[in-house]
């Protein structure tokens, strides 16, 4: 990409390529339970959303606030404190998300 121009009619194109966010309906996302490397410490995941970075972060927020816990998110993952796997699961079917059972 471009770093600098002395041209003073450059325009700049920031149209990098944006991620649409699927639909809930369309989406497949998994849940699961983790504790590896996590010093013993139990988490549960929601795997494979597809979308941008901001809709990731309200849904993570959203969830959050929901189970009432702390939790993270990047690269396209949900990561919430805790075995919270039932409440995600209601939380996400409450909001017509499509789920995948990674059993």
């Amino acid at each position: 990409g471009l770093m600098y121009s002395t041209n003073p009619d450059i325009e700049f194109n920031n149209d990098e390529e944006s991620i649409e966010t699927l639909e809930p309906q369309k989406q497949k996302l998994y849940v699961v339970i983790d504790k590896k490397q996590r010093n013993g410490k139990v988490v549960t995941l929601v795997q494979r959303f597809v979308g941008n970075e901001e809709d990731l972060k309200d849904l993570t927020k959203q969830i959050k606030s929901y189970c009432g816990v702390g939790g993270s998110c990047k690269d396209n993952e949900i990561l919430i404190q805790g075995d919270c796997k039932d409440k995600i699961i209601k939380f996400l079917k409450s909001k017509n998300y499509g789920l995948v059972n990674k059993d």
